[in-house]
């Protein structure tokens, strides 16, 4: 099937880390989303600071397919290090472009591919003498060619020049001079523009350019978050990076100039959680940000958060594991840890943003959410929604909405009781009443510890108190399920008699494979998941389908043993569809992996 090349390939830049090419990189999405053409970016880069190979890989999609796609269409390599494998990942008919000013070696060169050579460091050198700006000048001159051979407005480009350096006027002169050059190579040496090329269209509307911890950040100043301890660890460290930048802005008390926020980074992850646990039990709205190393160190402060009945906030940006594993890779492989979080009979929330808008959403609603069932609430991001930057929904926050403080008493409240029982279910939903403390002077105290208690936080080792309080907890987390954010359903209920399952980042690449089924004639009932704990919609999706494809990016599938484990769903009926790599999954992995599976089906070709 013929596909056009406008505003639908893949471009994929080989650079070297810490050469400044991601502002280069970025100014080349950029301009794309700026014309109006749905662009996905990725940065694919090393764990270490500086000198290995580093790739920046931005989608072109007309159709607005935000999941990442195998293949590259057009390859721009300024790095030898990793010149051999670039060449390798180029499709038949696709193009090369790469700096010129050494000659290529024959084994580099392939009869199927377009080479386009610009002397890039040759240009440098002539036409600038500071070694740094050579270097700099050399990325901002590709996008130069660049925008000659694919049509990018070179109007858009100046304007984004204009923006990054406003208020360092006198480097937007050289930054033109260098795209300039870049064009001028292309004009002066190649037909231009390529089959593969831009045009302009009016389908990203009033969508965003934004990555999920960022998002996650200005959503906790926006859910109320006054408190964050922290430990640094990839890729979470720009979630508080963010908070703070935002609460900066809207956080600072006009007439005295002080803070209205702290931000503590604690000597580990274990002290971090700790110190959550704390500002929350004192009234503060307070969360941390981690990794799945993270999570691990936590897991006993969030089994007493549990137990304590603690409201916490925690965001999770999983990376791929285990142990150290590939810190700056994706996966979604903390799910099973974070859900079962701490020793003994623990159970823990999770929710499952998939894009900006809803890290933005979710973050904020997680403090109300916390308060509200007195918990820990864990949100489950991960890497590639965490630090790539997504097309997304403006966000919006109604003003007039109040904040969800859930089951506290007041002083006079506290009056009006006979006797204050801190674990005492008064209204049969499992979930109790609290105070904060200094409330009153003499009602409502309440010794908090992860030893087991009766109903009035008394220390006791009566078991069957014990067991009590545990029915209790279960009763809260059936209270849950109807809390917390439901599954999004794609199709009618029982329109197909098998389903997909997925949750997260595997969204963009789950959506474009249903489109893509859909144009063959083979439909799915679809469901999306947003939260754990499972509510009665996800029990009836899974009962009512003979077969389900379950979507994740783990090896062990985490979510399908979670679904079974807590629906005793049929493990025979769920089939995994998984990936691992420590890439994003596409599409095309999961037609791969559902055509396996369903050998009456029709075979179905994706390129």
């Amino acid at each position: 099937m013929h596909k056009s090349k406008i505003n639908n390939f893949v471009v994929r830049f080989a650079n070297v880390n810490g050469t400044g090419s991601a502002s280069a990189n970025y100014l080349f999405a950029k301009a794309i989303f700026r014309m109006g053409i749905p662009v996905t970016p990725k940065n694919i880069f090393p764990s270490n600071i500086q000198g290995l190979p580093t790739w920046y890989e931005v989608r072109v999609s007309e159709k607005g397919y935000l999941g990442r796609r195998e293949g590259v269409d057009l390859m721009v390599c300024v790095n030898p290090q990793s010149i051999a494998t670039d060449v390798l990942a180029v499709k038949s008919g696709g193009y090369f472009l790469y700096d010129s000013s050494k000659k290529l070696h024959p084994e580099l060169i392939r009869d199927d591919v377009n080479y386009i050579g610009v002397p890039l460091m040759d240009i440098c050198l002539h036409e600038f003498t500071d070694p740094r700006q050579r270097q700099l000048f050399k990325n901002i001159m590709y996008v130069g060619a660049l925008s000659a051979l694919l049509n990018i407005e070179f109007e858009v480009l100046e304007q984004l020049l204009a923006e990054q350096f406003n208020g360092k006027e006198k480097l937007i002169v050289p930054n033109v001079k260098a795209l300039k050059l870049g064009i001028q190579y292309i004009h002066d040496n190649y037909t231009y523009p390529l089959d593969l090329r831009l045009e302009r269209r009016n389908l990203t509307g009033n969508k965003i350019l934004i990555d999920g911890n960022a998002a996650c950040g200005l959503g906790a100043v926006y859910g109320g978050a006054t408190v964050v301890a922290w430990y640094p660890i990839t890729p979470s460290t720009s979630v508080v990076e963010a908070f703070e930048k935002y609460a900066k802005k809207m956080r600072v008390d006009k007439e005295t100039g002080k803070n209205n926020f702290a931000i503590v980074q604690a000597e580990d992850e274990l002290a971090a959680i700790g110190m959550v646990i704390g500002a929350n039990w004192n009234g503060a709205r307070s969360f941390t940000a981690t990794s799945g190393p993270g999570l691990s160190l936590m897991n006993e402060f969030l089994g007493l958060a549990y137990f304590a009945e603690i409201p916490s906030v925690l965001i999770d940006v999983q990376r791929t594991g285990p142990s150290t594993g590939m810190p700056t890779r994706t996966q979604q492989s903390d799910i099973l840890l974070a859900a079962y979080a701490s020793h003994g009979d623990t159970k823990q929330v999770l929710l499952f943003p998939a894009n900006p808008k809803e890290c933005f959403e979710m973050t904020a609603g997680s403090f109300d959410l916390a308060e509200q069932l007195q918990t820990p609430i864990i949100m489950m991001s991960d890497l590639d929604l965490g630090m790539n930057d997504h097309m997304s929904e403006p966000f919006e926050w109604d003003d007039k909405r109040e904040y969800n403080r859930g089951k506290v008493l007041n002083a006079e409240e506290l009056e009006e009781i006979p006797q204050f029982g801190r674990y005492l279910d008064v209204d049969g939903d499992g979930i109790t009443y609290r105070t904060i403390p200094g409330t009153h002077p003499t009602k409502g105290s309440f010794f908090t510890r992860g030893t087991s208690r009766d109903e009035y936080a008394a220390y006791t080792e009566d078991g069957t108190i014990y067991a009590r309080n545990m029915d209790r907890l279960l009763k809260k987390w059936d209270t849950a399920k109807n809390t917390v954010p439901a599954p999004h359903l794609y199709q009618e209920k029982n329109k197909s008699p098998y389903g997909i399952v997925f949750f997260g980042t595997s969204t963009y690449s789950a959506e474009e494979a249903m489109d893509i089924m859909k144009q063959e004639n083979i439909s799915f009932d679809a469901m999306r998941l947003k939260a754990f704990p499972f509510n009665k919609t996800v029990e009836d999706f899974i009962n009512s389908h003979e077969k389900i494809f379950i979507i994740e990016q783990n090896r062990d599938a985490q979510m399908r043993s979670l679904l079974i484990n807590e629906l005793n769903a049929n493990p025979q009926k769920l089939i995994p569809v998984l990936n691992y790599d420590g890439m994003p999954i596409t599409a095309y992995t999961i037609i791969t992996h559902i055509n396996k599976n369903l050998t009456a089906a029709k075979t179905l070709v994706y390129q």
